[in-house]
This record gives structure tokens, sequence and C-alpha cells, in this order.
């Protein structure tokens, strides 16, 4: 059975707190595992979480920020440890070229797995195109250069049991007409409909940008930074931060179905607040304020 979930490793901004680790996540999705942003701590947090080296296919760093990478020289050498079977894919901005390299040959190990790096560059890209997944990256707005990704599943097809039924289509005939597109004259579209493919979107330290609008469009899942609250809005736009109401707007007018907050500042001790002020700015789809270790399911189709 396939497992599509968010494995949060952890959810400070710059400084990590006695309950908050650095940056991390993991999205299990049907067998891969894409790993965001792995601050310093990732590699304990993964054993806390139950995450092995094995489960990472992709390595996607939003920018170069340390609460952001500095995670990647102990993950990388995890993987080389562990003798991970695949290779692993990283994306980073082209910008921070010297800051992976320098990550990654941090200290002496021996290499044992391929780490494939495809660096992001211009507004963004199509990153990779798998039979499960398109990867897209958007430029965001920060003071180093800063991409969003977004995870898109192919529209796929759902098959009307009452119209197969009124046309006498069944048993091995129906897969005929899946992989053949018509049989006895009736077409596919006759007798099904689009179902359409699940989206996630991963949008760290930015302002409010068209990127953010653009990642965020019809996700079934957004993980998004609120650092600030709305209180200090100033201070958000100054360092190129969203605040949680921001992020509530964002995902209300995207269509949102589950949104979770996180990169949250040191200055604030409750969390609550987070979920509050998003909810004041208009969303009311499912929330999670994220908690170090947690797991967040994607949300069942509709």
């Amino acid at each position: 059975m396939s497992v599509r979930e968010l494995v949060v490793l952890g959810t400070a901004s710059q400084v990590p707190t006695r309950h908050r680790n650095h940056n991390g996540y993991v999205l299990l999705w049907d067998g891969d595992g894409l790993m965001f942003d792995p601050g310093e701590g990732t590699q304990r947090q993964m054993l806390r979480a139950g995450v092995a080296a094995h489960d990472i296919n992709r390595i996607c760093v939003t920018h170069f920020h340390g609460d952001h990478s500095l995670g990647l020289a102990g993950v990388i050498q995890r993987i080389n440890l562990d003798r991970v079977p695949h290779p692993v894919t990283a994306h980073y901005p082209a910008s921070g070229e010297r800051f992976f390299k320098r990550l990654r040959y941090a200290t002496a190990y021996r290499e044992t797995v391929k780490l494939v790096q495809e660096p992001v560059a211009g507004t963004g890209a199509v990153l990779a195109d798998t039979p499960s997944y398109v990867l897209e990256a958007r430029r965001l707005s920060h003071p180093v250069e800063s991409y969003g990704y977004r995870l898109v599943e192919p529209d796929g097809r759902r098959m009307l049991p009452e119209l197969l039924a009124e046309r006498g289509i069944s048993g091995p005939d129906v897969g005929r007409l899946m992989r053949e597109g018509a049989v006895g004259g009736v077409s596919l579209d006759e007798v099904s409909e689009v179902r359409r493919g699940q989206r996630f979107a991963f949008v760290m330290d930015t302002r409010l940008c068209d990127g953010v609008h653009q990642l965020a469009e019809g996700c079934d899942m957004l993980v998004i930074e609120s650092t600030f609250t709305d209180e200090d809005e100033a201070l958000a736009t100054e360092h190129g931060h969203l605040t949680a109401g921001q992020a509530g707007r964002v995902a209300a007018a995207a269509g949102v179905r589950h949104l979770v907050l996180t990169h949250f500042s040191q200055r604030y001790d409750d969390p609550s607040v987070f979920e509050h002020q998003a909810r004041a700015a208009g969303f009311d789809g499912e929330l999670t304020v994220a908690r170090d270790l947690m797991r967040v399911p994607v949300p069942k189709r509709r």
C-alpha cells in the first residue's frame, strides 16, 4: 500500500529551542523520499523519527542559510555510510554551488553512493518527471537566492461502475478499455472521469511574491513558513519572511486543503497563536501547527 505523508524533523527558524530542532522534512511519496532543507541535527532527528537513509531519493534545499542546509554534511555522509543502493539527487540554488560543495566535502569519508547534483537557476524549472510525480521549482523572495518546490501527480482516470454496467463492459474488458481507449465501440471518456492528481508544495524563507502563489495553487498540502506573527509583519518583510496571517491568506486564495505551518521564531512561546492568525486570515481547511517528529498524512483524494 502506497504511503504519502510528511515527516517533520525540525520546525525552528534561525535559533533552535528546547522543543524545536532546526528545519528538516521528509515527504514520503509512493516509495520515494524527498528530503527538504536539512538543518543542523537532521541526522539525529531522522533516527528519532524512524526515517532511514535508504528512504531518501532526493534532497531539495531552498537556500543556503545555515538553518536550512548545515545538516547536509551529516546526511550525505550517512547516505554513504549506509551504502544506500540507489542514486540520490540533490537540488539547490545554482548560486550556492560553492556552499553545497563545501558541505558535501566538509570532512573525509568514503563515497559509496552516486550523488547527482542538479542545481536550480532562473525563475524555476521542471526538475524531475517520474511516473508518480513531476517536481517543479519556483523562485522566491529572500535576501539570498531561494526556491520553493512543488510536486504534482499526473492526472489519472476513475472508472464509473454504473456507466460501465450500462454499456455492458465488465471483467477483462475494463482493463482493455483503460489500455486501449475503446472497446466494442465504447470509449474511455464515456465511462470514466478525470481523477485529479495530488499536489504538494514546500515554501520556506520568502516574502510574499508570485512564486509563493504559484507554488500554493490548488495544493492538497502546503508546507509553508510562518516565522512571525502578524504584529511583526514589518520585521518579516524586512528579513524576507512570512507571517501566520499571510500564510493563511495565501492558502485560502489558493484553495489549499491542508495547511502546515512551520519555521517558527524562538521569540514566540505559544504556538496556538499561529493557528489563530491563519484562521483569522480566512483559511478554513485542515490546519496543522507543525511539531518536531510528527507525521502528517497527505489528504486522501476527494
